[in-house]
């Protein structure tokens, strides 16, 4: 395997959390960093900001399941001062108030086996209105009161650290001081690099900026507005897009979404587009390891047999796969195929709100099974004949390449970012219009009705579309940009390129020309730094 060649630093992934029924967003973080450690050598440290009391337990199930490489770890922020000290920073008493939560106060207790990791106290309306974080012996790590200005109204914060006997020693009146003081102590002015994954820490990191961190953003999901809203941008992600300049990088999945974001907020030089990768052949991607090395399209498969990978939400639109196979099979809708599809069957795995609505769409209909959320369910690619993609909207689904990569044929509906970059219409999966469930029954009916030598060349033609995601073509990529964005950032302080800046800001020309600019003079900095390794055949970065 070759070795990528990272650029020099430490590196981090930044997320909110991890949930124990992750979806794609998370498999994709977790990936990018283990194939970091993996080719790149570079040990990746993934960040979380959430209060869940097993993180290491996590972590622990993460390696048996083969999800985490060794030189990838799961670092939470609390239970980090747990077990350290936060430098710096001073005790303002007179401004906030500390008021350790009594035990007959709170609401709710969460526990790491018999150990209190901490207790929270709610109103009746369930919003939370303090939570302390205790250590392992019992003591008072972190006091974060949220109703300072009158006790029982949400108003007012106070967070307060704790020495190890409990005394208070540091205070802050907004958590984001407390996230940027943690992430200083981690970098300790060393440089490093952050990739942000999650929109909800993406509100905070945008305005992180240190000399000597590179950070960047990948944007998962769409970032459009739905119809009838006059802002381009979903009002969820705006005050992060208006500030894209904020990082040192944004990473888009799809060249289709790079081209609307410079529509809607302009051009701009940290944008580029790295996909999400796969592992390779041979690589565990949770318990899903290919049997004997690459499947193969003609291996035993159930040609009747679809399969749904998604959270249960109604963005996801997995009533949609439940119409369609039921119209196929001829149950419930005069526009079934009937004949060869009448034994098409749906597994669904995944898990959320939407679930019970959709048991009760299914009623005892035994061509459609769910089965909650499955850690391992993407070993089902191997056997099952086709994915069903129904969602109302994407980034690029990780999803659709694994089952690809596996030579289960996908069949989705052609939202704006994702399907259509991968998908050749009846070559390697099939496209439909967005919402049109009886066009989803039909190309089910297409496929089980095709000869079976056409179908195991579309499992071959699918299988090579998935090999430009290998993890090692992708992870150059990521090490090439990310040596790029510290050249920029260099640049940025340089005099010369500054008076360029200047120059093109007081000429008439196009805010698309100026972006050319600086990307040729970057492009000239990053070339002369990796000119030497160039040579070598490995990646610039």
């Amino acid at each position: 395997m070759d070795r990528v060649r990272m650029p020099q630093g430490r590196q981090f992934a930044v997320t909110w959390s991890i949930p124990d029924d992750y979806g794609g967003m998370t498999a994709a973080m977790l990936q990018r960093s283990s194939a970091f450690s993996r080719l790149g050598g570079t040990p990746v440290d993934v960040l979380t900001f959430d209060a869940r009391p097993d993180t290491a337990d996590l972590e622990q199930r993460l390696r048996e399941r083969g999800v985490l490489d060794p030189g990838v770890r799961l670092v939470n922020l609390y239970d980090w001062l747990r077990r350290r000290p936060l430098p710096g920073g001073a005790l303002k008493a007179e401004r906030d108030v500390f008021t350790p939560l009594a035990e007959a106060d709170a609401t709710a207790t969460r526990r790491r086996g018999d150990t209190v990791t901490s207790r929270v106290r709610s109103d009746d309306h369930g919003r939370t209105l303090q939570v302390d974080h205790y250590r392992d012996d019992g003591t008072l790590v972190l006091s974060d009161r949220r109703d300072t200005r009158r006790r029982g109204v949400i108003g007012g914060r106070s967070i307060v650290l704790c020495d190890p006997h409990g005394r208070p020693v540091r205070s802050w009146a907004r958590i984001w001081p407390l996230y940027t003081a943690w992430l200083d102590a981690l970098t300790d002015r060393r440089q490093s690099f952050m990739i942000v994954d999650s929109k909800t820490i993406a509100r905070f990191m945008v305005g992180y900026r240190r000399s000597h961190v590179i950070t960047a953003h990948v944007v998962h999901a769409s970032h459009r507005s739905g119809a009838g809203d006059a802002h381009p941008v979903r009002a969820s992600r705006r005050d992060v897009f208006e500030h894209l300049d904020g990082f040192d990088l944004v990473a888009v999945l799809t060249r289709g979404q790079a081209a609307d974001i410079e529509q809607d907020v302009g051009a701009t030089p940290n944008l580029v587009v790295i996909p999400n990768s796969r592992p390779a052949a041979g690589v565990s991607a949770g318990r899903v390891r290919n049997r004997g090395g690459s499947p193969h399209p003609g291996d035993p498969r159930d040609p009747d047999r679809g399969v749904v990978l998604a959270t249960l939400t109604p963005r996801k639109r997995v009533s949609h796969a439940i119409d369609a196979v039921q119209r196929a099979r001829g149950i419930g809708s005069e526009a079934g195929a009937g004949g060869a599809a009448a034994g098409l069957r749906l597994d669904v795995y995944g898990d959320g709100e939407s679930h019970a609505a959709l048991e009760r769409r299914i009623r005892d209909d035994p061509a459609v099974r769910l089965h909650g959320f499955d850690p391992d369910a993407r070993r089902e690619f191997a056997t099952a004949s086709f994915l069903l993609l129904t969602s109302r909207s994407e980034g690029s689904p990780l999803v659709l390449v694994e089952a690809m990569a596996a030579g289960c044929l996908p069949i989705a509906y052609d939202i704006r970012y994702g399907p259509s970059d991968l998908i050749r219409n009846g070559r390697n999966g099939y496209l439909v219009p967005a919402g049109d469930v009886d066009a989803l029954a039909a190309a089910m009916g297409r496929l089980r009705e095709l000869p079976s030598r056409r179908v195991e060349a579309m499992r071959c033609a699918a299988m090579r579309s998935a090999r430009r995601f290998d993890e090692a073509r992708v992870t150059q990529i990521w090490a090439r940009e990310l040596h790029r964005s510290a050249v920029r950032r260099r640049l940025r302080r340089s005099p010369k390129l500054r008076h360029v800046r200047e120059l093109t800001a007081r000429s008439r020309v196009a805010a698309s020309v100026r972006t050319v600019v600086v990307n040729v003079v970057t492009a000239f900095g990053s070339g002369r730094g990796s000119r030497g390794r160039e040579k070598t055949g490995t990646s610039r970065g």
